[in-house]
This record gives structure tokens, C-alpha cells and sequence, in this order.
């Protein structure tokens, strides 16, 4: 691809990053340039972005419905997973997924949720008040 025909179609990331690829200058000698995104790939992130919207939007009403705690909704929120919220807090993952349980989570300590609250960046009261 010549640099002059680089894609530099809008995308999500556009603002924030580009993306460095190698093109061929005047003289037909490799070089790179920066591209803010390509169509293709432009369409590909936006349904990745739908997936991950629509599973957030799966936890908060599980969590309206009392059928998962806050911790689930969080995990999702934060894009997180078993192992990493597993390293932040050093619960075990099977103790996150009893901690999901909502008979089980009302009668986590404030030092429990303490750990929950920093690995999501919100304020234990936050954790504990939410209601989807």
C-alpha cells in the first residue's frame, strides 16, 4: 500500500490512538505511517463494543432481579475477568462466584468489600447501595 492511500476512516479509537503500519513511499521504499482506523476494522470494533454493552446491560437487570449481586455488574462494568479480579482483590475465583450470590454478598465485610471497591474504582457505600 502506497502512504498516500493509508485508510484514515473515523473509528471509536480515532481520538485516542492510531495505528502504525508499513507502507511504500514515493521511491517505493518501505516506511511506516499512521493510520486513525480502516472501515473493516472500524465495523469489527463496534460490534465488539455491542457485545460487551449488551452483556453489562444483562448484569444490571440480573442484579435488578436479585438473581446476581454487584460484584457480577462491576466485573462486567470493568471489563474484567475470574483471574484478573482474582488478582486484584486475592479472593480465590470460586470465592468471587460465591461473593455473586446475593444472600452470600449481604453478608460480606466492609473490609471484603473494601477489596471489591478498590478493584473497581468506587466507594464501598456504592458497592453496597447499588440496585441496577
Amino acid at each position: 500500500m502506497k502512504k498516500e492511500e493509508l485508510p484514515q476512516d473515523k473509528s471509536a479509537l480515532e481520538a485516542m490512538t492510531r495505528e502504525l503500519l508499513y507502507v511504500k513511499n514515493q521511491d517505493g521504499k518501505y516506511t511506516t505511517g499512521l493510520s486513525t482506523g480502516w472501515e473493516v476494522k472500524k465495523d469489527a470494533l463496534d460490534n465488539a463494543w455491542d457485545d460487551i454493552h449488551e452483556r453489562v446491560e444483562k448484569a444490571r437487570e440480573d442484579v435488578r432481579n436479585g438473581i446476581k449481586s454487584p460484584v457480577y455488574y462491576f466485573m462486567e462494568l470493568k471489563l474484567m475477568d475470574f483471574p484478573v479480579l482474582s488478582a486484584y482483590t486475592g479472593f480465590w475465583g470460586f470465592t468471587i462466584k460465591r461473593h455473586m450470590k446475593p444472600r452470600i454478598f449481604e453478608k460480606l465485610s466492609d473490609r471484603k468489600l473494601g477489596k471489591y471497591a478498590k478493584a473497581f474504582e468506587i466507594s464501598i457505600e456504592e458497592l453496597k447501595n447499588f440496585k441496577g
